[in-house]
């Protein structure tokens, strides 16, 4: 079996009527683009999401199904789907359909441009026309502007399930429950550039959403000081050199953030 370039990663937990949709939506989207697979992660759903997943499998072959034994949440989820995935780039998407697949391949033709700077690890997608309830959107934006005031991430809506980056450039970050929030902070913690990207927002069509408005502010805050904490304590030499016999020339490379990216896709 060939190894893919692009993994696309959704985490999901009780979505049984929008997994169908979503999945065929992302192979319509990456046909034609470059290799790819469909990783999906389901995190001990307690409807039929996962046997849902399971009858897909036999005709989508992109889509590979992983499981948590106990639920584990939104972070763990998108964690162990990376740590699954096989491909160089990692795509992420909410499982709810409310991110529009169609975004993918302009973050991954951002991403992946002949000029784009060496250590740029990620694009992360800034959702436009939200279509969420008036108070998601407001405690979205107190949110996010706490953040961007404590962090200087340079990020609009981390909120975003949509985004775009290196696998290898993921793997170095640190683990945290609700990381998946922090990752443009945590990209430039350890000295890759992240630029960011408009992407559309959809109604959710089917469920419900596994938030609430006080809860998620309630855990941002503390998480948010966790973030500052990690800031302050990071040391990134953005440059590192292996050293030469004396008659050679000492060689210095820049810290990349593509890893092993497969070249001319």
């Amino acid at each position: 079996m060939s190894v893919p370039h692009l993994s696309v990663v959704v985490p999901v937990f009780n979505e049984r009527d929008n997994v169908a949709p979503l999945i065929n939506e992302i192979t319509a989207a990456l046909r034609g683009l470059t290799s790819f697979e469909i990783v999906y992660v389901d995190d001990c759903s307690r409807d039929d999401t996962l046997d849902v997943l399971k009858k897909l499998k036999a005709d989508v072959p992109e889509l590979r199904v992983i499981k948590h034994v106990t639920q584990s949440g939104q972070s763990t989820a998108v964690r162990n789907g990376v740590k699954q995935a096989r491909g160089a780039w990692i795509a992420t998407l909410d499982g709810d359909g409310q991110n529009d697949p169609a975004g993918v391949r302009p973050l991954f033709e951002q991403l992946t441009r002949v000029d784009a700077p060496s250590i740029l690890a990620m694009v992360a997608g800034e959702r436009v026309n939200r279509q969420d309830v008036a108070a998601k959107k407001t405690a979205s934006r107190l949110a996010n502007s706490i953040r961007r005031r404590l962090l200087d991430d340079g990020a609009a809506d981390t909120g975003c399930g949509l985004k775009l980056f290196y696998r290898d450039a993921y793997l170095r970050l640190p683990y945290f429950d609700h990381s998946h929030r922090y990752l443009p902070a945590m990209m430039r913690r350890e000295g890759f550039a992240v630029e960011f990207s408009p992407v559309g927002h959809r109604p959710r069509a089917h469920g419900a959403s596994k938030y609430t408005n006080l809860g998620r502010l309630a855990v941002a805050f503390r998480d948010i000081l966790g973030v500052v904490w990690l800031k302050a304590r990071a040391r990134s030499p953005l440059t590192i050199s292996e050293v030469e016999p004396a008659h050679a020339c000492d060689k210095v490379e820049r810290q990349s953030a593509r890893g092993a990216a497969p070249k001319g896709v």
